[in-house]
């Protein structure tokens, strides 16, 4: 199997944990292997993503702080070259980021909120246009008191943007105004309380999304209609049907190009959940689990021919890819990069 189409890879990592930043990474094109190449500075860059701009892609870098900011760096080059200083989100601790019609939006855990950022022609930031700010609260009496958006990630058909809540147990569907630079709340879904979603995936037919719960270690398969603007959850699907032992804080989901299935990282047990989904993408079954090759695996990407698998395994410092059965979808070990307090990873 072979990861053609990138040449490099962008590895966030806590820097008030250790971590160097943004670590650079070449990928090698058969083996999918990486290979440290330098370092971008950044504060505790929890989550990345990139978008094209008029000068050529731009790296985007949410900082965990409170408060919290986002840096953009053009990658069009060998070296990343920073577009200005960081931007402040009027929001604290954010977690997550996108790029969807000429803005930039951030979830902001801490303080449960969306912020909303107009880009430049050339992909720098702007002042946050606006906050939307989330309400409610869930049962759990430490991590549920209020808000706390963990994601926000637009539709495939551009139209909408989601947003998951752990304190709410819901997730919101809003409407962007491109000229207000605004956010409005079309539709909010309720889950089952406590279960704290985290972070959802889309199917590859654009038809359904699958909620993956970090306080109750459940799936929530939902259909999606990106006409209306609706999200309806229609099955739960629990990691450990046959119970498990200890605590469980799963992180992040992620789905075949095929749409055949479904893997879950969960902290945990240290583990990578495999679930296999029908064709008609409504019903997903656990099949088995595997190590995540390190402790605490915070986020999971695909690589970009869909045939591997990276973790980036937070406690244990290092990202670890597999390479992915075409038939069964099993994970096997294949490397390992040292990277202390990996938080995500980005190929480009």
């Amino acid at each position: 199997m072979v990861d053609r189409g990138a040449e490099r890879a962008f590895i966030g990592s806590f820097t008030s944990t250790g971590g160097r930043g943004i670590v650079l990474a070449a990928v090698d094109p058969d083996t999918g292997a990486l290979t440290a190449t330098g370092v971008v500075e950044a504060t505790d860059p929890s989550y990345l993503t990139v978008a094209p701009a008029q000068g050529g892609p731009v790296l985007y870098a949410v900082s965990e702080t409170a408060p919290g900011a986002v840096t953009a760096h053009d990658v069009s080059g060998p070296v990343p070259r920073p577009l200005g200083a960081p931007v402040p989100v009027d929001g604290d601790h954010p977690t997550h980021l996108s790029v969807t019609r000429g803005h930039l939006l951030t979830a902001n855990y801490g303080s449960g909120s969306l912020s909303v950022l107009p880009l430049d022609a050339d992909g720098t930031p702007e002042a946050a246009s606006s906050v939307l700010q989330h309400r409610g609260s869930g049962p759990h009496p430490d991590r549920q008191r209020g808000p706390h958006a963990h994601q926000v990630l637009p539709d495939p058909s551009g139209r909408w943007v989601l947003a998951v809540d752990l304190g709410t147990d819901s997730v919101r569907v809003c409407a962007l105004d491109r000229a207000a630079g605004g956010l409005t709340v079309h539709q909010e879904i309720a889950l089952p309380p406590g279960t704290g979603p985290r972070h959802l995936a889309f199917h590859p037919d654009g038809r359904h999304v699958y909620v993956l719960g970090e306080l109750r270690p459940v799936v929530t398969v939902c259909r999606w209609d990106a006409d209306a603007g609706a999200l309806e959850p229609v099955a739960e699907v629990p990691l450990f049907p046959d119970g498990v032992q200890g605590p469980v804080s799963p992180s992040a989901p992620v789905v075949s190009p095929d749409g055949r299935f479904l893997w879950a990282a969960e902290r945990g047990t240290d583990t990578i959940v495999l679930l296999a989904l029908d064709g008609t993408g409504e019903r997903a079954r656990v099949v088995t689990s595997v190590s995540c090759g390190g402790r605490w695996p915070r986020d999971l990407v695909l690589g970009p021919s869909g045939t591997r698998l990276y973790a980036a395994n937070e406690h244990s410092g290092d990202v670890t890819w597999f390479d992915v059965d075409a038939t069964t979808g099993v994970p096997r070990r294949a490397g390992s990069l040292a990277v202390p307090s990996a938080s995500t990873v980005l190929f480009t």
